[in-house]
């Protein structure tokens, strides 16, 4: 017997609540891992087991036809052991309630229907939990996932926490680099006139700030991480940064990538060494809006009383999407700050997420792929 939306969706919320309290940093994901394994296997999926990568996998059986993949990453930038975790009858707040604890909690959630509900369908359901979606991660995870399946399922369906009412069908493009500076260093005194690799650095990032980045197609650099030295009075013998790159256009991100590097270069000279290092890469991709299932999710939010937005992000769907495989990704609720301690997920709006997983699940199988 199928368990009422508001209790699915209560069910939903407990196991965010739950899964949040699991410390999850990237790399680290092992102990959220082998709950979200037990809990498959408490709600009667089938081969559930974890990947030499770490990712879960739990199927619902079907027919012979292509499999549909459910996807929601285990892994949060919080990388404290102290998870605190607000609950009023309005908001979940907490670090990681959002991004992503939710979002796995919605793929149990749709593990209990299709058990509760003992769907039947014409192909294979598979839920997948998986490692390393966020920062230096690399989305690898995903890559593992699709390495597995490559083009047999007939969609990759993406979960996150926010966003409900999106559909997101473009991935953005980010290419990381880890740009690294040595001298021999010094006192700061009696050696005064040797290069210090702070400011060589320095130098480096005033120069990458004054590049001027189209607005169309959208483009954006970011220093994000510097670190380097020893003391005050030491001139520094080592230091790096780490710059993140995005756009919308594979082929000018592709561009970018190559002028960071000549701009690097440009200050290697005697008594410093430097080394430009990836340390990222999502490649972009995507579908039209006139895909088949793109317009099917849209269909999907429609029909609960939700006007679709179309989006580009960088999510685990970058994987799939980049290699010609049909793929989105989709919100569960509302919410605000993400990636921050003040992170929340606004309660009532859940049910409705929940319902759009169900009608994906259901009617996917209409849809032809247009590969």
């Amino acid at each position: 017997m199928t368990a009422p939306l508001d209790v699915l969706a209560g069910y939903v919320i407990e196991q965010a609540a739950i899964i949040q309290q699991i410390p999850a940093p990237t790399f680290s994901e092992q102990q959220r891992a082998d709950y979200i394994a037990a809990e498959m296997t408490r709600l009667g999926l089938s081969d559930v087991h974890l990947d030499q990568t770490g990712n879960v996998l739990g199927c619902w059986p079907g027919g012979d036809s292509a499999p549909l993949v459910f996807s929601a990453h285990l892994d949060t930038v919080h990388r404290q052991l102290d998870l605190p975790l607000e609950r009023t009858e309005q908001r979940l707040t907490g670090p990681g309630i959002a991004d992503n604890s939710l979002g796995l909690a919605a793929l149990l959630g749709l593990g209990h229907y299709l058990t509760q509900a003992n769907a039947e369908f014409p192909g294979p359901v598979w839920l997948v939990a998986d490692v390393c979606e966020e920062g230096l991660g690399n989305l690898n995870g995903m890559k593992a996932l699709v390495d597995y399946f490559e083009d047999s399922p007939r969609a990759y369906i993406i979960l996150e926490g926010l966003g409900l009412g999106q559909v997101c069908h473009r991935g953005l493009g980010v290419i990381r680099y880890r740009i690294s500076a040595e001298t021999a260093g010094g006192h700061s005194w009696v050696n005064y006139g040797t290069p210090s690799a702070i400011h060589e650095l320095a130098a480096i990032i005033s120069s990458l700030s004054e590049m001027t980045l189209p607005r169309q197609p959208r483009t954006s650099m970011n220093v994000g991480v510097i670190q380097g030295g020893t003391s005050v009075n030491t001139i520094a013998p080592s230091a790096y940064c780490e710059v993140d790159l995005r756009s919308e256009d594979q082929v000018f991100l592709t561009r970018l990538s190559q002028r960071v590097k000549q701009m690097a270069a440009q200050h290697e000279r005697g008594g410093v060494h430097l080394e430009v290092a990836l340390i990222g890469n999502r490649p972009a991709g995507g579908l039209p809006v006139d895909h088949p299932l793109v317009k099917l999710t849209a269909e999907c939010l429609k029909a609960e009383g939700l006007s679709p937005t179309y989006e580009i992000g960088s999510t685990d769907a970058n994987i799939p999407l980049s290699r010609g495989f049909p793929a989105v990704c989709v919100g569960i609720t509302r919410g605000n700050n993400p990636h921050t301690v003040q992170e929340y997920i606004e309660l009532e709006p859940v049910k409705t997420g929940v319902s759009q997983l169900i009608r994906l699940a259901q009617s996917a199988w209409e849809y032809t792929s247009g590969r």
